[in-house]
């Protein structure tokens, strides 16, 4: 006796299309009683020719603009600040004074340094020349050796007490320096920490001073994004929520490891122009092209028709969607031919066709909902404008 073999799984009968986009609405009669030839409705439908074009794979992030190399400019010595000798977005050159501090107590011991020191000068000058009166009358044997070692031991004392002298006063004249604050590159002050009066302590940032050399962006991808960016990748940089490019850049490093507390990747971009409404500080949202693809037919995603179908397995319990596309061309100007589409890569709300569309095919952008390959169709000739008024372009552009 043969048995009725029980499918592992279900397919919900009821299979139904979904507009990937606004297009079109619901059919519409083609004429006075909405008939066509044999009473088949008519679905008024608007086309376009399909042509080629260029598309981007894009992986798109926020991040902060800011100055290549940010330089914090410290005190070396702790005193009060007294004056304050450049702000917040001065430029500034190395080497220029930045701030100045309480200097008495250093002036002071430079000063006692510089006396030890001349002091020291002096002994070295008198042990020198008595070392060599004696080395004369030792060579005339008018002098005993013990007379010339006892001189020649004084004048290596004078001259190590005249070197130590010499390092202390230049440690004083150093500090001395130190209580004036000075730029340690070229840039604009970024940032002032301090006012005058505060106390200036070693370690603490006085200044962030941003160097003018050129200007990054640094963004943290997720790994999937990470795994698909390469050094030398062109990125497209806008000011958040503008419509237009601000300005272009490159990436130059990349970190090899994700942060372990976070599990993203951190990716540097060079920035190679801006506009002059893209300044330090500003949000950004980066477009990194992953692949550019040329001559390739790509079409609105709203002009697409998402079939899905409801897979159920019973003995899981377990849903999946499985979807495909298609589109539809007008054939003649009144029949509807339904093409099944492979797709490639999508930017924004253009998408690349693999196959199922070739250059030139009259492509249906509007109206396509509740289209069957077949339907009789009446191609609207109504002039096409975008949202601004002007002309709409051709859909591979």
């Amino acid at each position: 006796m043969n048995f009725p073999i029980v499918p592992r799984f279900l397919v919900l009968a009821a299979s139904f299309m979904i507009s990937c986009g606004g297009g079109g609405g619901t059919p519409q009669g083609g004429g006075p009683g909405g008939g066509g030839p044999g009473g088949q409705r008519v679905n008024s439908v608007e086309v376009r020719e399909v042509e080629t074009g260029a598309i981007s794979d894009q992986i798109r992030a926020y991040g902060t603009l800011a100055a290549q190399d940010v330089v914090q400019v410290t005190a070396q010595v702790n005193e009060r600040i007294v004056r304050i000798r450049a702000d917040l977005g001065d430029r500034v050159s190395a080497g220029q004074i930045l701030a100045e501090l309480n200097d008495n107590s250093y002036r002071e011991q430079m000063n006692r340094d510089r006396a030890a020191m001349e002091q020291a000068r002096l002994a070295l000058v008198r042990d020198s020349t008595a070392f060599a009166r004696i080395e004369g009358l030792s060579s005339m044997n008018l002098a005993s050796p013990a007379e010339l070692d006892q001189a020649a031991a004084t004048l290596a004392a004078s001259r190590a007490q005249f070197r130590s002298a010499v390092a202390a006063y230049t440690a004083s004249f150093q500090n001395l320096a130190y209580t004036q604050v000075r730029a340690p590159v070229a840039g604009y002050i970024a940032r002032r920490n301090v006012a005058v009066g505060d106390l200036a302590t070693g370690g603490q940032p006085l200044f962030e001073l941003a160097n003018t050399g050129g200007y990054e962006l640094r963004l943290f991808l997720p790994m999937e994004d990470w795994r698909k960016t390469r050094a030398g990748q062109s990125v497209e940089l806008r000011l958040s929520n503008a419509e237009g490019a601000s300005g272009s850049g490159v990436i130059t490093r990349i970190s090899p490891q994700l942060d372990p507390s976070t599990g993203l990747g951190e990716v540097v971009i060079s920035v190679t122009g801006r506009s002059a409404d893209l300044q330090p500080g500003a949000l950004v949202e980066a477009r990194i092209n992953v692949i550019q693809k040329t001559g390739v037919v790509v079409v609105p995603r709203s002009a697409l028709v998402e079939n899905v179908q409801t897979v159920i397995r019973p003995e899981s319990n377990y849903i999946t969607l499985n979807r495909t596309y298609s589109a539809f061309i007008s054939r003649g100007d009144s029949v509807a031919v339904r093409r099944d589409l492979q797709l490639g890569i999508q930017q924004g709300d253009r998408i690349e066709i693999l196959s199922g569309l070739e250059p030139g095919d009259r492509l249906v952008i509007t109206g396509q909902n509740g289209l069957e390959d077949g339907s009789a169709i009446r191609v609207s000739t109504l002039p096409r404008f975008n949202a601004d008024g002007s002309p709409q372009q051709p859909i591979g552009n």
